[in-house]
């Protein structure tokens, strides 16, 4: 094998490769590394500067990437005493679901999240690994935990408190997000959750304003909302619940004309869609254009779709499987936010009706969308 295509091959297993670590690998000179990288460049190859791989531009998702444990009570939830529960634990993070369930349909994707030097994260990792999830850039941090988020739900399956402990996701600075910047660049579609700080989502925000990366942020909670700057400019889509629309708005949302003006008021900030999720009672969406398209006749009016009748076992991951398949859908191309919540209900109903994280089955064809097959 050539000096150059084991180079190429240094690149495929680490696109954060420096030139110096190259040399070292392959016994050549600084200059002679950079002769091969303009090569590969030339042949298209690689894409412009941090050797960013034409064939593998994706949907990056960043944020949370958990150690989750459920505790189910077998009877009522009876507060300020001991309740017999089943446990278990599996793989959470709202930016790590929303990953899985984006494999599992088929659409290459990156996780950038921050793990611990432990086996929770070596788990981790290896399962996004068996997943096809590309976690290249991810750091593992010395003598840190990895995260883990505790739900306790109640003999129907809804969650009755969850606690979270997430610090180590506080490392995801500005300053590591700029670093991981080819990784950026190589996306389709970045989809950012609220555990990271606020001025890594600012930076996120910037960045898609000035280079037209496509943005979805998703919400965890309502106290991470103070994550979310005021200037949402250059956001294409946030999606949050309506405890968390309320939080941003500062008051009470109890009708529908309530939450038209709050979500009015979040396009005013500057981003183009809003989803509102209301569990049982269904989602709200703002109007929702062909991707693409900047018509915005008729910004504010607000839709509403019902949520499925389903028999529920564990709501734990529902959320993350609706945007997923909301962001999935709208990363096809060609589709609107109609279908695309219509197909993250359907991608919530049969998670709820599963006791995994992310239903294990799931597939374009189960959310009404046409196969590979089909669409040639």
């Amino acid at each position: 094998m050539s000096k150059k295509e084991q180079l190429y091959g240094l690149i495929r297993a680490n696109p954060f490769i420096s030139q110096q670590e190259m040399a070292e690998a392959l016994g050549l000179s600084r200059s002679a590394v950079a002769g091969h990288v303009a090569s590969l460049i030339r042949e298209r190859r690689l894409v412009g500067r941090a050797y960013v791989l034409p064939q593998e531009r994706g949907v990056l998702c960043i944020g949370a990437a958990n150690l989750d444990r459920k505790l189910r009570t077998v009877a009522p939830l009876q507060m300020g005493t001991s309740n017999p529960a089943t446990a278990g634990e599996t793989f959470g993070g709202v930016a790590r679901n929303i990953a899985e369930n984006l494999a599992r349909l088929g659409t290459p994707c990156a996780l950038l999240t921050a793990l611990g030097d432990d086996s929770a994260g070596q788990a981790l990792r290896a399962h996004a690994r068996h997943c096809g999830i590309d976690m290249t850039g991810t750091p593992v941090l010395p003598g840190a935990a990895t995260g883990t988020y505790t739900a306790v739900l109640d003999a129907g399956g809804e969650m009755a408190v969850a606690l979270a402990d997430m610090a180590l996701y506080e490392q995801l600075t500005p300053g590591f997000i700029a670093s991981r910047q080819a990784q950026r660049n190589a996306a389709s579609l970045v989809i950012a959750d609220l555990n990271l700080p606020h001025d890594t989502v600012a930076l996120l925000l910037d960045e898609a304003r000035r280079d037209g990366i496509p943005l979805a942020i998703v919400a965890v909670s309502q106290p991470k909302m103070a994550r979310l700057p005021r200037d949402l400019a250059g956001l294409r889509l946030l999606i949050l619940n309506r405890g968390e629309l309320e939080e941003r708005a500062g008051r009470p949302l109890p009708t529908e004309a309530a939450l038209r003006d709050a979500c009015r008021a979040v396009q005013a900030e500057g981003a183009r869609d809003v989803i509102v999720t209301c569990g049982a009672a269904g989602v709200y969406y703002t109007y929702g254009n062909t991707y693409g398209d900047t018509d915005t006749a008729k910004a504010g009016d607000l839709q509403w779709l019902p949520a499925h009748d389903v028999d529920v076992v564990d709501v734990t991951g529902a959320g993350d499987a609706f945007s997923a398949a909301v962001c999935w859908t709208l990363a096809q191309g060609e589709a609107d936010l109609a279908e695309a919540c219509a197909r993250g209900l359907r991608a919530a109903a049969l998670t709820v009706q599963s006791t995994h994280t992310v239903f294990p089955a799931l597939t374009a064809a189960l959310l009404g969308a046409p196969t590979l097959t089909e669409q040639e």
